[in-house]
């Protein structure tokens, strides 16, 4: 029975999930150092909203898809092509990215790498994800609705980020 009910788009589940543990491990890390050096955190009601958000979407891959659906080569491609363009930002942003929004008085905004391109290329990279994991599936619609719900929950995650940033923008910091 549960090999039936486990294949591609659960292993990719799974991967993800792994991923963004990792990754909970980096920003944790660099949580605390910008704490340490004085850094303040915005919306931080907010992140359980995120977080859930982020589980959800990973679930639904789990759940959603049906195990033997096809994968198309060339989406999953360019999903793990767009895991580099994830790794740009974590690396442009080194010791001040995190999952949560920080900030920090005298740290610098940053205006290189990605973000000569796009003011918040890491949540471009989240929505793109978002419909092209399941589309490499076939679930066009699963992505069409996931990534509008995450839309809307960047969007507000946004607002407050562009808020908390506002004075160090002006100052030209």
């Amino acid at each position: 029975m549960l090999p039936d009910a486990i294949g591609a788009p659960q292993i990719a589940a799974l991967l993800v999930l792994l991923q963004r543990a990792a990754e909970e491990i980096y920003s944790a890390r660099n949580t605390r150092a910008l704490l340490a050096a004085g850094a303040t955190e915005a919306g931080r009601s907010y992140y359980p909203v995120v977080a859930t958000t982020h589980l959800a979407w990973i679930a639904s891959l789990v759940f959603l898809i049906p195990p033997a659906a096809e994968v198309s080569t060339l989406l999953a491609l360019t999903y793990l092509a767009l895991q580099g363009v994830r790794y740009w930002v974590i690396a442009t942003l080194g010791r001040f990215w995190t999952h949560r929004i920080f900030t920090l008085a005298d740290a610098p905004i940053i205006r290189r790498g990605p973000y000569k391109f796009l003011r918040h290329p890491n949540y471009a990279v989240t929505i793109a994800e978002t419909f092209l994991l399941p589309a490499v599936f076939g679930a066009y619609a699963l992505g069409i609705i996931m990534g509008a719900v995450w839309t809307a929950v960047l969007a507000y995650k946004i607002a407050l980020e562009d808020e908390a940033l506002a004075a160090r923008r002006r100052s030209g910091v």
